[in-house]
């Protein structure tokens, strides 16, 4: 049975909070998304196209009522739910008439907000049934690309979120995130996604894994990214290994074009594995010589392991020559290319991390955005063979 995605928005973090904990054990609900004022649930709900808004009517910015109305006319195909205060039935009655199907009042159980949820969606699906035609089974040329470094603190988790959310927002394409940084992953953290199950719940049911099974365990950010989390504790990682890499990432194959793996600073089994499976490497390094020396010997063991040099994009993070390092000399040491330069930007990534919005949608007019776009643009075309002929992004930066 396919999941009810549903958007919380309330200008109290502990009752959205509070919601969430009371819809964590209904199967059939899934929260993809929050926002704390009508102005952001506009954007999360044209983002992420949920299927419900459970709406408060009192925030700062924009009010429900306004929200409601503008989600119900631009889109259409997501439900509104107003959450309302005893005494506030003429704010109710203007929530209905902006477009909401129906209300709640604070304060409510666990079962009553399943119920309700539940009741709105099965309404509005019978009100929405047509004879559709059936889809075709599409054959999926699947690419798996890894985000890797042999230095930690480098930026890993920011580049692989962003430019997971990247793909998918250009390439209109299926999009999943693996995090394989298996003690320490920040990728569920990074995009403010409620984590029910991670990878090492998964593994208890390996054998019995395929696309199906994937999609239980996978968690929906509002971009329409699925993301599969690092376990909870630093010590389940010793349970997981290469061979569960390889089948995971084999089923997720089957459903996603573009697979996105953010890794640990090593080169442990798991990561070798996805090392192995990848269609493209994105080396992440930055300017500085502790870096600079542990990339070189990560280059130095691809090198033994016989990569095809053009699997491998050098992508230099923090990106500035001010520190007394040039990129020409980098480049002689690694004997490699950069392939893409990120300027330094540390408001712009430590606002985007602490809010849970990635910066390639919320701050495209800033370099750091436009660098992972290029990325993303690149990579992409080459992997799908689409010539690129736009400038390189050195002459944005350098």
């Amino acid at each position: 049975m396919e999941k009810i995605k549903l958007v919380v928005v309330d200008d109290s973090m502990e009752t959205r909070n509070n919601i969430k904990m009371l819809l964590s054990f209904e199967k059939r609900i899934e929260v993809i998304g929050e926002a704390e004022n009508g102005e952001e649930a506009v954007f999360v709900v044209k983002e992420s196209r949920p299927d419900i808004v459970l709406m408060d009517i009192n925030m700062p910015v924009v009010d429900g009522i306004r929200a409601t109305e503008e989600i119900s006319l631009s889109v259409p195909g997501t439900t509104v739910i107003i959450m309302s205060v005893q005494g506030e039935m003429e704010y109710v009655r203007k929530a209905m008439t902006a477009g909401a199907r129906d209300f709640l009042s604070k304060p409510f159980n666990g079962d009553e907000l399943a119920r309700t949820i539940i009741k709105t969606y099965d309404l509005e699906s019978k009100r929405r049934e047509k004879v559709s035609v059936p889809r075709q089974h599409e054959e999926i040329d699947s690419k798996v690309i890894t985000v890797f470094s042999t230095k930690g603190g480098v930026g890993k988790t920011t580049i692989a979120s962003n430019l997971a959310v990247c793909i998918a927002r250009s390439t209109k394409k299926k999009v999943a995130l693996l995090d394989l940084d298996l003690q320490f992953g920040d990728i569920a953290i990074m995009l403010n996604v409620s984590v029910k199950n991670t990878i090492s719940d998964l593994i208890k049911e390996i054998n019995q894994l395929d696309s199906s099974l994937m999609e239980e365990y996978l968690v929906t950010h509002f971009s329409g990214v699925k993301v599969l989390p690092a376990p909870i504790k630093p010590e389940y990682a010793e349970y997981i290994t290469g061979n569960h890499v390889e089948k995971i990432i084999n089923a997720l194959r089957e459903s996603y074009h573009y697979i996105i793996i953010d890794t640990s600073a090593n080169f442990h089994e798991t990561v070798l594995t996805s090392l192995d499976m990848s269609d493209r490497i994105l080396l992440v390094s930055t300017l500085d010589l502790p870096t600079i020396k542990n990339v070189k010997a990560g280059l130095d063991v691809m090198e033994t392991l016989h990569y095809p040099k053009d699997k491998i994009n050098i992508v230099l993070n923090k990106a500035s020559e001010q520190y007394g390092i040039k990129y020409k000399d980098f480049e002689n040491t690694l004997r490699h290319p950069i392939s893409f330069y990120i300027p330094e930007d540390s408001q712009t990534v430590i606002t985007s991390a602490n809010k849970g919005f990635p910066f390639v949608m919320t701050r495209t007019e800033t370099k750091v955005a436009k660098a992972i776009m290029d990325i993303c643009s690149k990579t992409t075309n080459e992997l799908s063979g689409v010539r690129d002929n736009k400038p390189a992004i050195r002459k944005l930066f350098g």
